[in-house]
């Protein structure tokens, strides 16, 4: 089993090292990851300007491959030929923040898992529900044995091609997580605000700012999981085809417009 790594908060990451030691009890590990933060930077390939890589080290003596694309694009190179032989599951995280919700839509950490998906690779995606505002380094390591765990138990059933799972773990003590649910998408609630302000020439610039994100708790979804203490896994899938509007929209007058 050779399992690549990734994330969208760059290759330093601690979440990306936790994130590594837990699989590998499961395989040959592989980390191909940012040079530098992309949080919120969704699906991006880049292909009007090459990609450079570089071999690094993380904090535990771990060789690991730096590059200055996106999140997608680390899943690209290890996918198309970067490293030595096939790639048989793609992990992105741990990042710091839960991805619930319409965040899967802006998330690095989610869309670097979409970019496996999108060439028939099982992926996961891992995301920890710390606070905005915590004051002290985020302890990993219940994250880090829910991923080992997680990650197993998928790895133990033949994965359909393009498998891809979104997984929620709250910031809990291990002891305190109440087990784990299988979960919908739930609805997120975004209190963004646009700042405008002045530059030293007066010409006004713009932020995009406003409170932290919250969402409805509701039962059987991913936000509903998380918020009552369990691990939430969203399987995903990469159509977005709305397929209960489809008869609706043919039953409307196509035929009186004319291109």
């Amino acid at each position: 089993m050779r399992i690549l790594v990734t994330n969208d908060d760059g290759v330093f990451a601690p979440g990306l090292l936790a994130l590594a030691r837990a699989m590998r009890s499961l395989g040959e590990v592989w980390v191909i990851a940012p040079d530098h933060n992309w949080s919120a930077s969704g699906h991006v390939k880049t292909l009007h300007r090459p990609l450079r890589v570089r071999e690094v080290e993380l904090a535990d003596g771990t060789t690991a491959y730096s590059s200055d694309g996106a999140p997608s694009d680390c899943v690209a190179l290890g996918l198309m030929g970067l490293l030595p032989g096939e790639v048989d599951l793609v992990v992105s995280g741990i990042n710091p923040n839960s991805n619930l919700g319409h965040d899967v839509t802006y998330s690095g950490t989610v869309t670097a898992a979409m970019e496996a998906a999108i060439s028939g690779k099982p992926a996961i995606a891992f995301s920890l529900e710390s606070p905005e505002d915590l004051s002290e380094p985020i302890d990993f390591s219940a994250a880090e044995r829910v991923a080992e765990q997680v990650a197993a138990e998928i790895i133990r059933h033949d994965l359909p091609p393009g498998f891809l799972a979104n997984v929620n773990i709250p910031c809990l003590p291990l002891e305190q997580i109440k087990g784990i649910k299988i979960t919908r998408q739930g609805l997120r609630i975004y209190h963004d605000e646009l700042v405008r302000r002045l530059d030293p020439r007066g010409v006004p610039y713009y932020w995009i700012g406003g409170g932290v994100p919250t969402g409805v708790p509701e039962e059987g979804t991913d936000i509903g999981a998380v918020n009552s203490g369990y691990v939430s896994i969203t399987p995903l899938k990469l159509d977005l085809t709305a397929h209960d509007q489809i008869d609706l929209l043919k039953g409307w007058k196509w035929q009186d417009i004319t291109p």
